[in-house]
């Protein structure tokens, strides 16, 4: 089946006028004050999505919800601006399957910062780039908190062990680089500047005259 198809399939049968338009997002998911409503509009006309603040469970059903209605709106490419610090595992691999099922291909630009969980939704875009004094954070993405008896504490654990080396692989094809040196990059919590980040092999442009 079609994910986005099964995606929509699970939404509510009357959504709002414009269920995309969230707080802090044109398109859906963000944190901090919103856009006014004009500017979310002419942004997502523009087939422009933004992830601003931590990346938590609400702000990853709206940036997938905006992925989708544009990905189905057209094969135009989508713009991904990326502005957060990093976020919930959970929440990063929301965004990357749906960008993984999309057919309209995603351009991500970080605007300020990246780090953590949102480094792997980067490395998931078609294109990478960035402005020139955006600044990235590998440091190891971190799991929602779980509660529950130890053996299922044990299972949510292990899962996000697999869930980490699935960033750590994402991050070692995009990069070039290899796994010990990602894997020790992300436990040192290394901090890169565009510059850096373009010779780590993170991102591809820099925005802005150099």
């Amino acid at each position: 089946m079609d994910p986005r198809r099964e995606f929509l399939r699970w939404q509510p049968a009357h959504p709002s006028p414009e269920p995309w338009h969230q707080p802090g997002l044109p398109g859906g998911g963000g944190a901090g004050p919103g856009f006014p409503g004009w500017l979310e509009e002419r942004l997502f006309d523009q087939r422009i999505v933004m992830i601003r603040g931590p990346l938590d469970a609400h702000t990853a059903s709206g940036a997938a919800a905006a992925l989708l209605t544009l990905d189905a709106a057209g094969p135009e490419p989508v713009q991904l601006h990326v502005a957060s610090s990093g976020g919930d595992l959970n929440a990063a691999h929301a965004v990357i399957d749906v960008i993984d099922a999309m057919a309209a291909p995603v351009h991500a630009v970080v605007t300020s910062e990246a780090g953590g969980a949102v480094l792997a939704v980067l490395a998931a875009a078609t294109r990478r780039s960035a402005y020139r004094h955006a600044r990235f954070r590998l440091a190891e993405p971190r799991a929602a908190g779980v509660t529950g008896t130890a053996d299922e504490v044990a299972a949510a654990a292990g899962q996000h062990l697999r869930e980490l080396e699935e960033v750590v692989l994402r991050l070692v094809e995009v990069t070039g680089q290899t796994r010990s040196r990602v894997e020790d990059d992300l436990s040192a919590g290394r901090i890169l500047s565009a510059e850096e980040a373009k010779e780590y092999g993170l991102i591809e442009d820099i925005v802005g005259k150099q």
